[in-house]
């Protein structure tokens, strides 16, 4: 019953009140979400045309960059402009900012830094509209509906503290959070009781905090009512851990994929069949080392353009992560394409000497399904030959589990490689409060 008042009333009146037009673009989403391939590569083809047009025009970064505003006959032909990097965007902000818009009319955000640069954005309202409505989008298909209560696991989440924010909360955005910046037994134990009194319907969160949790709860044997379905966000799920969430809170967990520069690059569906990419709003390359595309299977750079921020458009730009794309169609019904994986960051990739790389957080899945007795596992390359492996044990391990995990370090990059093992009680946390399982300092 409070669901429908919510999908009917609270959500139109809260729409038209903030004047954002998200229901709108949700609608016009879930439409569009069903067009056949074609239809949708010429809506990209179309953004493309516009939004490299708007950049040359208003952007002094561009101008610079490109001899003249692109020619686009096929979205392949985005492949002739030269990709954005991360170094780009920190030296160059206020050029990419476009000159319609003063900075402080824009909506402003920073990403974490995690991989050592931490960067300033900015986005237009209409692509802040865009962005919350392909996120409802994709709430939908892991479960939620308009009213749901939310419990999320997140790192400083924001506290209601106007009125008008504590109206929002109770009847339009109904969460409740547990700060994950301050993940112990008793917050954990708190949080499992207020899931209990409150009966959410659903589970939000960074994928190792997820794990952290239900973990918690099955080392105690606490239960917590099962919800409708679980979205994991923001970093890598392993298949292990996933089925830990899932065994936990009795649902099926949705992956996303997305970074505070572009907004929701790719999700799940309910087939939990890889991931569909975003189309309507990012056109999403993955791009070979020697800079060609990547053919399906084969894995690549991701490469993003934002197609819908005119406030300080992104064009191929670099994301920092590598993906495997698909020729598939879902099951599902839906057009949109999908990406295969997700395979980690470019900086989780760990080197050998002769100069092939090895991404880390397989290697971490491949190492937890193989040897008993790890809990959890980051491994960090201090050099091409120095390894160190944090280790937080489960019940099992033993000496030969440090010995099974040092003899799988020097099978993969020599035997003469230095491996000094770390255990502790819990991975450490990066500053915006997410986890990394492998780290190339190299």
């Amino acid at each position: 019953m409070w669901q429908a008042v919510c999908e009917y009333v609270t959500y139109p009146i809260w729409d038209l009140w903030d004047g954002t037009g998200r229901l709108r673009e949700l609608q016009s989403l879930r439409r569009s979400q069903y067009w056949g391939a074609e239809k949708l590569r010429q809506l990209q083809l179309e953004r493309l045309r516009s939004i490299t047009g708007y950049a040359y025009q208003h952007c002094r970064f561009y101008r610079e960059r490109w001899t003249s505003p692109p020619q686009l006959h096929r979205p392949e032909d985005m492949a002739k402009i030269p990709i954005v990097s991360k170094a780009d965007v920190s030296a160059h902000v206020a050029d990419l900012v476009s000159s319609e818009f003063a900075t402080d009319r824009l909506v402003g955000a920073k990403t974490g830094g995690s991989t050592g640069v931490a960067l300033r954005v900015y986005f237009d309202e209409a692509c802040q509209k865009a962005r919350n409505a392909a996120a409802m989008r994709t709430d939908g298909w892991a479960g939620w509906r308009p009213g749901s209560m939310v419990a999320g696991l997140w790192g400083s989440p924001p506290v209601p503290r106007t009125p008008k924010e504590k109206i929002r909360n109770t009847f339009h955005d109904r969460l409740i959070y547990l700060d994950t910046m301050r993940l112990d037994d008793q917050s954990m134990s708190e949080f499992a009781e207020t899931m209990r009194r409150l009966k959410p319907e659903m589970l939000f969160g960074h994928a190792h905090s997820l794990f952290i949790f239900a973990q918690f709860l099955q080392q105690r044997d606490m239960q917590v009512p099962a919800v409708d379905g679980i979205i994991s966000t923001s970093m890598m799920l392993i298949d292990s851990e996933r089925k830990v969430i899932e065994a936990a809170f009795g649902a099926s967990v949705t992956n996303r994929y997305g970074c505070e520069e572009v907004g929701l690059i790719a999700s799940e569906c309910e087939v939990h069949g890889g991931m569909h990419l975003n189309s309507e709003h990012v056109f999403v390359e993955f791009v070979r080392e020697d800079g060609m595309p990547a053919l399906p299977g084969e894995e690549g750079r991701i490469v993003v353009t934002d197609l819908m921020n005119r406030g300080m458009p992104l064009i191929r730009y670099a994301v920092g992560d590598m993906g495997v794309p698909s020729q598939r169609q879902c099951e599902c019904g839906r057009g949109l394409p999908l990406m295969e994986r997700l395979s980690g960051r470019t900086a989780d990739f760990l080197k050998r000497r002769d100069g092939s790389r090895v991404a880390g957080i397989s290697l971490v899945e491949k190492t937890l399904t193989a040897i008993s007795g790890i809990g959890q596992l980051q491994i960090v390359q201090e050099k091409l030959d120095e390894f160190v492996l944090n280790v937080v044990p489960s019940p099992q391990y033993t000496t030969e589990t440090g010995e099974e995990l040092e003899a799988v370090l020097r099978k993969e990059f020599g035997d003469d490689v230095r491996v000094r093992l770390n255990r502790m009680e819990r991975l450490v946390q990066e500053r915006n409060s997410k986890y990394r399982f492998s780290i190339c300092k190299v």
